[in-house]
């Protein structure tokens, strides 16, 4: 195994918000410096031992830090600027903005996976209310068009800022969904408490640009791109529970994905 060279815990100016970070550098990999570094700072920032608002420092106080070259701290940072992870502020330095949201391509709920993932998600709720089911929901849920059912609109936050708008609608006679617990856990933690097991899902991913009204509420210019899912989430028996229409910042989150060779 190559040796591995750890960083001395020197504290330049402006940095301490890097002392609880353990770096690891080989100089003997062939992986570049400037991409070790920078991978160990991204996994920072998704473990939240970085959150939004610190201050890394300059790159000439990292450089010294880290017994690095300037080139390389410059380009380690670089990457992370253009995945929107950090910023670089005239006269501040460099500073943690946000971590982008990576969500596995499983049947999960959003609101799990960020509260997996140490994000602290928050939930407010827009709108809860029974209506009478558009074509489109309808058939999503084997209804008859116009049959009652409930639906949901949510905002969800990490660090305070937002990351999702989630439009769902369910029949109306499943359960009962109180405003108050919506906004203190995800819908499908509600499902499984009220007995309902979830078994599969029909799900798309896209594209769009926002409008006016999406890129008040994600904190996005209109016409900034968002990822968008559709989802039909159905129970144990077959029966389809929940329609979801949700629509991310791509800025913050992306779905991953395991690919297979077919045999």
């Amino acid at each position: 195994m190559s040796p591995v060279h750890r960083t001395p815990q020197r504290t330049a100016p402006g940095d301490r918000a890097l002392d609880p970070v353990a770096f690891a550098l080989d100089r003997s990999s062939p992986v570049p410096l400037y991409y070790q570094l920078a991978r160990q700072l991204e996994a920072a920032i998704e473990r939240g031992v970085l959150v939004p608002g610190n201050l890394l420092g300059n790159e000439v106080d990292l450089s010294a830090r880290l017994g690095l070259s300037r080139p390389t701290v410059r380009q380690a940072i670089q990457s992370l600027v253009d995945k929107g992870l950090l910023v670089r502020r005239r006269g501040v330095g460099t500073q943690v903005v946000h971590s982008q949201v990576r969500r596995p391509l499983e049947l999960s709920s959003l609101y799990d996976d960020l509260e997996s993932a140490g994000q602290g998600p928050t939930t407010r709720v827009l709108r809860n209310e029974r209506i009478a089911a558009p074509a489109d929901v309808a058939a999503a849920l084997g209804l008859s068009e116009g049959a009652e059912v409930v639906v949901l609109e949510r905002l969800r936050r990490t660090h305070g800022r937002p990351v999702a708008f989630l439009r769902n609608h369910l029949p109306a006679s499943l359960l009962e969904l109180g405003t108050d617990r919506l906004e203190s856990t995800g819908l499908y933690r509600m499902l499984r408490s009220a007995g309902i097991v979830l078994h599969s899902a029909r799900q798309s991913i896209g594209a769009r640009a926002a409008s006016a009204e999406e890129g008040a509420l994600l904190e996005e210019p209109e016409g900034a791109a968002l990822l968008t899912m559709r989802r039909t989430a159905y129970d144990d028996a077959g029966r389809p529970v929940e329609h979801g229409s949700h629509v991310y910042r791509a800025s913050r989150y992306a779905f991953d994905f395991q690919l297979l060779v077919r045999s």
